[in-house]
């Protein structure tokens, strides 16, 4: 085992991973401010429309 002085400053210095920032994170939006008491809404993206379902059984469902 050497010791810390033995290295390469490259190799001695470490640095920690940086924290993401606010606006790196993906947003997290309730399901129910999409849909807003509906089953069934509809998305315009980049000029397609997309419907997101919710089922029965409480799953979502986004086709295009």
């Amino acid at each position: 085992m050497s010791a810390p002085f033995d290295r390469s400053p490259a190799e001695a210095v470490q640095h920690a991973p940086l924290a993401p920032r606010e606006h790196d994170r993906p947003a997290a939006l309730a399901s129910e401010s999409l849909l807003q008491g509906r089953r069934l809404v509809e998305i315009l993206h980049n000029g397609e429309v997309y419907r997101l379902q919710a089922t029965r059984l409480g799953k979502l469902i986004l086709t295009k």
